[in-house]
């Protein structure tokens, strides 16, 4: 069918690339359309165009046993052909881009119209201005000159707005670009193993060509398409291609595809690679989606066309699943990036800025109903044509203070701190062995309670050594003299090792002298295969003898066998088969046992049970795994049913069971020990049997001798959460997870249930945050399901490590435990930073809103206020996001889901504060000139020259912030809060930058700063008013949080309006929640229609904080929500009851938010 057209594309081909195109015996779309099909068409096409498997290895000129000769050239050439195993990444976003995105912010967007206007309006100069009757005194004559330097104001506004928009995409570039970075290191340290010159080598998968003879195994996410060749077993999961979630057996004869991104899910193999990076079946999905960008699509397009009709009827199919797939995983990931942190503080911004909003609006209503009222009924001026321009420009000016309050409320600051302070923390963690995949995992991990760990590899070294051994009816202690064993079980036992595992898996000499011996593979078998070289004997031989091709039959290792079968043919036609496995699995098939002098005798179950006692139970108590190893001969006729496993595996003849010692690494017991204090419970969940799972969990300190904890096994963990259906229940989870600290001989599915059963467990105040480690491909759930999911860098399987949060680039314990300090170090930088920005936020606002309705003009000028804001701000969360961590960290329980953000002694410290510096600039404002013998800045006309007055209130505002920023370095309530502040030298550098620019913003700012040079004695006094938010610190620090009970209430409201909805009951579906959100904006429109219908609650609003009441009233609008319906549908009955609900209704409403929440 397609034949004709490949071949006529093949002559084309040959004549295009005459250089090198006919050294292939098939061209690249031959092998691309090869692969689009599937199954037994597969093979039908394989026989008809090839021949077989071996026929296209020649072709692509290649031994199925040798693999590539791996020469310079010849590599070279397959990549000018075939083309690299490389998929380009999508183009990042580009600076403008980022730019124009920064542009969308609402606040930004107000400025930008507000300095327009003033712009527009600043060059415009009206015939009546020279009109005296125009507007009130405040107007008085102007001169020329300052007339002209009105577009100033507007000028910097636009100027400062583009800083902060630089600075914003400028920091969202380098976030990205960090990321890029991150992914591209993880892309190069997958390895991939290729036979090359008959050598097993391991090479980065973007170094694979086509004609490689890869290896494939259990656990291995496939790195290109290929057919394969030979193997064992080999059970594919295609789930990402073809969203089928069986797994698909391999054969030659049956179905010799592999696709790259599938998952081997057991066997083991090997392949010749047929088509790589854009090539290979994920790169076409990945093309499809526009990721190859569009010359890809136009060679896709091309190659459509010449693949002949099956390709065509393959690709909508496929390109609609995959898209959908990678769709599917976008959305995922877009939903799991939003932490709790983020949540919250979302949350927070959204509640500060519509409070500024509220504020301003009202500031602009009160300024120009001042001015209005004030020119038209106190003074009687009749409204004259001419002046319309000079009222405009009031009207103007107005709307810019109100604007400036705004900006000032809403806290731009905080987005920026958070992605700083991330970034920052997550560039630290990679020297600390994390590999970060997931931005928000690092701060979600300082809110973990509990770690679910391996213990294999992550508790223990993973280097597995055999210590006892019980062979020929003798328990040996320690590795037994040969000379001791008999010979015939001896050949047995090493035939039995040597063939019966993987071949991949070998023992190396040490690279550097007196070191161990290299352990390569899987490391039981390693144990094992250390075991016969113990016994002075050699695998190496044996496998020679038998090479893997010559192996009849293998059930490979997997965790519902738990063990391990090879069956073989002897010389004289008949087969045997070798098995390994966990002893109290493999015994309860063995109906005999080799005695001491070789000769199989009769094995009864009570004999079973008596060696149970005897041998394998004081081996566990050791903490050693065991392991039986057995055989069993089989006729050469009949030939057995392999297929049937139970006969099979059955009637098995025991050679010995060993005592495998998995040594637990050096620094666990301290880092758990640190993890207990730290407040969170470690438990290990193993498949170990439970008495050697109990051992180790006493030499790591997850368990001490005398307390009151449960060691389970799977089967009684199960047996004792389901009901008499079968079912799990949640109440029975919680009656066992919280004294559980050990689970053995657990499976995959009982990890995930453990994990889920903690996570969804309302049995506890506070909701459990929990850690998984896991390393195998069978962890992958558990370790989705986990808040933060932590896998193996070195051990870990490729399934595992894309489940995964956080990769442990050394596979240590103890890393986790600095991922506990990092994510606590994040909050904590948080909270430094809310803390130092509100206090700017609420003295700002208060400043700019007074001054504004007693003076009609804002002391802080929206250049000021913007550079107080924006730049200050900026730099600050630079300042305190990149503290770095202290131990001390790891001294306090962890904070939990529920924990407000502002907690009660930091509410303590911005309203010290705040009072601190309210009460000088009101001082400075009012009688500042009598202080300092100078002009009053109060009701300067409307251009008038910066006053030195309002200079010194600008700066003085901003000394205080500066030596604020000291004391938000702690946040618990330390009294030295210069501890470490040498630590970071970015902190010094920026407070001092800022000082620097401060000073030249005032000297020399003139007219776009609305600042006046200010003398030396002047610029003392502001730095000596700084200096005493210092020891008004301390002052405060003096006041003990726990007298001051009315801020409780505050730390708790806010709380409750921080943690979203949608995080109490996260299963909540997102529509909901968008109704959710109209209905409540509905509701918030009107009671807002409320609160301005009646003046006295505008006062109140602003005295108790719109924010809090309002905030006490949305919480109740969801178990109120019918009744708020009911009002929506006729709005005149929208009762002001609601609006005027008294504050001493509050307290009790709190109490009843407390008791909902858990807060103690």
């Amino acid at each position: 069918m397609g034949d004709m057209t490949n071949s006529d594309f093949y002559s084309k081909n040959q004549r295009n690339e005459s250089s090198h195109g006919g050294e292939f015996g098939c061209t690249m779309e031959e092998l691309r359309s090869l692969m689009e099909l599937r199954g037994t068409e597969a093979v039908v096409k394989i026989k008809e165009t090839y021949g077989d498997t071996e026929a296209i290895c020649r072709r692509l000129k290649t031994s199925p046993v040798e693999g590539l000769p791996g020469t310079a050239p010849d590599l070279e050439k397959r990549k000018q052909i075939f083309g690299q195993n490389f998929i380009p990444p999508k183009k990042p976003k580009t600076f403008l881009q980022l730019v124009w995105e920064a542009l969308q912010d609402v606040t930004l967007i107000i400025l930008e119209i507000a300095a327009i206007i003033s712009l527009g309006l600043s060059f415009y100069h009206p015939p009546g201005e020279s009109n005296e009757g125009c507007a009130t005194a405040q107007g008085g004559a102007e001169d020329e000159g300052e007339a002209e330097a009105g577009w100033i104001e507007g000028a910097a506004i636009l100027l400062s707005v583009i800083c902060v928009v630089l600075v914003t995409a400028f920091n969202d570039w380098s976030k990205e670009k960090q990321f890029r970075g991150l992914q591209s290191r993880i892309e190069q340290e997958q390895k991939f193993t290729v036979v090359r010159a008959g050598q097993v080598v391991q090479i980065p998968v973007a170094e694979i060509v086509v004609g490689d003879i890869a290896q494939v195994k259990y656990g291995d996410l496939l790195p290109a398409d290929g057919l394969f060749i030979q193997g064992n077993d080999l059970k594919i999961d295609e789930s990402s291609l073809t969203g089928e979630s069986d797994q698909v057996r391999k054969s030659v004869d049956k179905d010799p595809m592999l696709l790259s991104g599938t998952h081997v899910m057991e066997g083991s193999g090997r392949m010749v690679v047929t088509a790589v990076g854009v090539n290979s079946q994920t790169g076409i999905i990945f093309t499809l989606l526009g990721a190859g960008g569009e010359e890809e699509e136009k060679k896709d397009k091309k190659a459509k066309q010449q693949d002949g009709a099956a390709a065509m009827e393959m690709q909508p199919l496929k390109s609609a699943e995959g898209g959908d797939a990678d769709d599917k995983k976008k959305a995922n990931m877009h939903k799991k990036e939003k932490s709790v942190l983020q949540g919250k503080l979302t949350k927070l911004a959204v509640q500060i800025g519509k409070a500024g909003l509220v504020m301003s609006a009202i500031t602009v209503i009160i300024l120009v109903l001042y001015f209005t009222v004030d020119t038209f009924v106190v003074n009687k001026k009749p409204w004259l044509p001419e002046c319309t321009p000079v009222y405009v420009q009031y009207f103007v000016k107005f709307f810019i203070i109100g604007v400036t309050v705004l900006v000032v409320a809403v806290p731009e600051g905080l987005p920026l701190a958070v992605t700083i302070s991330l970034a920052y923390s997550v560039k630290k963690m990679m020297k600390d062995n994390n590999l970060v995949r997931h931005l928000d995992a690092c701060e979600t991990m300082g809110n973990a309670t509990a770690i679910c760990s391996d213990k294999t590899g992550t508790l223990t070294t993973n280097r597995m050594t055999v210590v006892q051994a019980y062979i020929g009816d003798v328990h040996y202690k320690e590795i037994p003299d040969p000379s001791s064993i008999n010979a015939k079980t001896l050949e047995l036992l090493v035939n039995a090792i040597a063939i019966n595992s993987a071949y991949t898996t070998k023992i190396l000499p040490p690279e550097k002298e007196g070191a161990l011996p290299r352990q390569v593979g899987n490391k039981t078998e390693c144990g094992l295969l250390g075991f016969v070289l113990d016994l002075k004997q050699d695998y190496e031989p044996v496998r020679i003898q038998m090479p893997e091709e010559k192996l009849y039959k293998v059930y490979t290792f997997n965790s519902v066998r738990k063990s391990m079968s090879t069956v073989i043919k002897l010389p004289d036609e008949s087969f045997r088969m070798y098995s390994k496995g966990a002893s109290e699995i493999v015994l309860k098939k063995c109906c005999k046992i080799l005695n001491g002098a070789g000769e199989p005798r009769v094995f009864r179950p009570r004999d079973r049970d008596e060696m149970v006692k005897k041998v394998i139970e004081p081996m566990a108590c050791d903490g050693l795994r065991t392991i039986c190893v057995a055989y069993r001969d089989f006729p050469s006729s009949p030939e057995p049913d392999w297929d049937n496993e139970n006969d099979i595996l059955n009637d098995l003849t025991c050679i010995c069971v060993v005592g495998i010692e998995d040594p637990v690494r050096p620094e666990v017991p301290e880092a758990i020990r640190k993890c207990q204090r730290a407040g969170i419970t470690v438990r290990m969940v193993t498949g170990d049997n439970i008495n050697t799972a109990r051992a180790i969990a006493i030499k790591c300190g997850i368990i001490h001798p005398g307390e009151d904890f449960l060691c389970l096994e799977g089967k009684e963990f199960n047996r004792r959460i389901r009901n008499e259906k079968g079912e799990i229940e949640q109440e029975r989870i919680d009656k066992i997870w919280p004294k559980l600290r050990v689970l053995a001989r657990s499976s995959p599915t009982d990890k995930h249930t453990l994990v889920k059963g903690i996570i969804d467990s309302t049995h506890t105040e506070q909701r459990q945050v929990v850690a998984v480690t896991g390393d195998g491909t069978n962890d992958g759930p558990a370790l989705k399901k986990a808040d933060v999911g932590f896998a193996m860098g070195i051990a870990g399987t490729d399934v595992a490590k894309e489940a995964s949060d956080i990769i442990l680039t050394d596979d240590n314990f103890s890393s986790i435990v600095k991922a506990v300090m990092w994510g606590r170090n994040v909050y904590d930088s948080i909270s430094k930073f809310l803390q130092f920005q509100l206090t700017v936020n609420v003295v700002a606002v208060i400043v700019a809103f007074t001054g504004a309705c007693i003076t009609q003009d804002s002391p802080l000028k929206a250049v000021q206020m913007l550079w107080v804001n924006l730049i200050m701000d900026t730099f600050a969360s630079l300042a305190l996001a990149t503290e770095p961590p202290t131990e001390t960290l790891l001294l306090r329980k962890p904070y939990g889901r529920n924990k407000p953000l502002i907690s009660r002694t930091m509410m303590k410290n911005i309203l010290g504060h705040a009072v601190y510096q309210l009460t000088l600039i009101f001082t400075l404002l009012f009688v500042g000139e009598k202080m300092f013998q100078i002009d009053s800045g109060r009701n300067a006309p409307l251009h008038s020259p910066p006053s030195e007055h309002y200079t010194i209130i600008f700066n003085t505002f901003v000394m205080m912030q500066l030596f604020n920023e000291i004391n938000a370095r702690k946040i618990h309530g330390e009294r030295n809060v210069f501890d470490g502040i040498f630590r970071n030298p970015i902190f010094c550098t920026i407070v001092l930058g800022t000082f620097a620019i401060q000073i030249v913003i005032v000297q020399f700012g003139g007219k776009p700063f609305s600042c006046s040079p200010l003398q030396l004695d002047q610029w003392m006094w502001c730095i000596f008013i700084g200096l005493g938010e210092l020891v008004w610190g301390q002052v405060i620090a003096t006041i003990p949080t726990s007298r001051l009970k009315f801020l409780k209430e505050a730390g708790r409201l806010t709380q409750k309006e921080e943690i979203p909805e949608e995080e109490l009951n996260e299963d909540v579906e997102e529509i909901d929640h968008a109704e959710r959100e109209l209905r409540r904006g509905q509701i918030l429109w009107f009671r807002g229609l409320n609160r301005i219908q009646t003046q006295i609650e505008v006062v109140n609003t602003f005295k108790s904080g719109a924010s809090f009441q309002g905030a006490l009233r949305r919480q109740s609008s969801v178990t109120s929500q019918s009744q708020d319906v009911a009002n929506l549908s006729s709005p005149s009955r929208v009762s002001l009851s609601n609006a005027l609900s008294s504050p001493t209704s509050l307290p009790p409403a709190a109490a009843g938010h407390s008791r909902r929440e858990g807060v103690p």
